[in-house]
């Protein structure tokens, strides 16, 4: 298949159109002007791999840490009652990773950038906060006051989980940056990572309960945990990941990137410190339902919002495409809304063989090339050219496969 006749994609107007919203993304630089692409039965371009992974060194730091949270485990709180706990933290982990993939599911990011947020949540920033815990217990002796109980829960706690948790983002932004488009993945891996900080706390906080105070402690503890709140930590990182994505989004270099880091890090410490002072210092439950479900409510409609800014963007660049005859207006319908996508999947289901696997690609690789075409028109991604020739085979390839008789 040639390139249709008509203006080649990369010749539109390189300035985006306006957007009446404060969420929408500027352009920042001299537009990186895509050249035509001619589609032929050639295979497929290797992807490239460089900045959309995880460096190597640090999933082998995880690696290694992880060897010493399972010793840390096993030698003070016991196999048994680590088992007990892990099993019971897989029910709010689940939890959290289903609702996450609704929100990734317009455009989902890498799978294995996906496997090393939740482990770094679940094995750097926690091999961090026991870390300083132990440094801090050396120097000071442990907390058997209750002054030094609250300082532990509401100042140290706070500022070391989330900086913890925080690294990791701040990794993922400098590493796998053209992985890490806006505020929709920022929110996302920041939610990965603090899903993980949480499922490995929560072993340790059941484990405990179960040895301290057997079923009916550790039943408490879970119905705390597990069903009130297993979206805390969530939350808090989220705010990291979402001041982390605007800054992608405006195309801010590492350095640039570090106010929002911080800024987005303020706000995770003292959302952090004021749910754990709920339970230290008042009435847990009365400020649960007065605060923290109002909280969890915009925290709700905020990514709706932003979910549904990613739509509008993915629309018309893939309106873009179909100006210049790659898509047809219908195509265009069918791939960037969401009766569209129901509606292409009921279809591909009616085809011979069942042809959802082929629907289901061409609608994330439609995704990805309307990205793609963003990251390029702003100027920030030198590598948007190799992106869109491969994803404009691989779509002309499965809309073949669709029609094929």
């Amino acid at each position: 298949m040639t390139n249709p006749s008509g203006p080649a994609p990369g010749r539109p107007s390189l300035t985006p159109p306006p957007f009446p919203s404060a969420l929408a993304q500027p352009p920042h630089a001299s537009a990186a002007a895509i050249p035509a692409t001619v589609v032929t039965d050639a295979v497929v371009p290797v992807p490239a791999r460089k900045g959309r992974s995880a460096p190597i060194w640090a999933i082998g730091i995880l690696a290694f840490v992880t060897v010493g949270l399972v010793g840390y485990f096993l030698t003070f709180l016991g196999a048994g009652a680590s088992l007990l706990g892990m099993v019971l933290a897989l029910v709010p982990l689940a939890l959290v990773l289903v609702a996450v993939r609704l929100v990734d599911r317009w455009e989902p990011e890498p799978r294995g950038l996906v496997v090393f947020a939740v482990a770094w949540g679940a094995v750097a920033a926690v091999g961090i906060a026991l870390a300083v815990d132990l440094g801090i217990t050396t120097l000071f002796g442990p907390a058997d006051t209750p002054l030094r109980e609250a300082l532990q829960s509401v100042v140290q706690a706070p500022i070391v989980e989330e900086v913890g948790k925080g690294l990791g983002l701040l990794l993922l932004f400098a590493t796998a940056r053209r992985a890490f488009d806006g505020p929709v993945d920022g929110i996302v891996y920041g939610a990965l990572i603090g899903a993980g900080f949480a499922f490995t706390e929560n072993i340790q906080y059941f484990a405990v309960s179960f040895l301290e105070g057997g079923a009916e402690t550790v039943t408490a503890t879970f119905f705390v945990r597990g069903i009130l709140s297993p979206f805390a930590h969530v939350m808090f990182t989220c705010l990291i990941g979402f001041a982390l994505g605007l800054a992608a989004r405006r195309g801010a270099s590492f350095s640039a990137a570090l106010g929002p880091w911080l800024l987005g890090l303020a706000g995770a410490i003292a959302l952090h410190a004021l749910w754990n002072g709920s339970a230290v210092f008042g009435d847990f439950f009365a400020l649960y339902v007065v605060l923290q479900v109002p909280l969890f409510v915009v925290f709700v409609l905020g990514v709706l919002m932003l979910r549904r800014e990613e739509a509008r963007l993915t629309r018309t660049r893939l309106g873009e495409y179909a100006a210049a005859g790659w898509f047809t207006p219908q195509e265009v319908e069918m791939l960037a809304t969401s009766p569209g996508r129901r509606a292409g999947m009921a279809w591909a289901r009616t085809l011979r063989g069942d042809r959802t696997p082929v629907m289901r690609e061409f609608i994330a690789d439609a995704t990805r090339l309307a990205a793609a075409r963003q990251r390029a028109i702003t100027g920030r991604d030198p590598h948007a050219a190799h992106d869109e020739q491969e994803l404009l085979v691989k779509t002309a390839a499965a809309r073949a496969a669709l029609f094929a008789p």
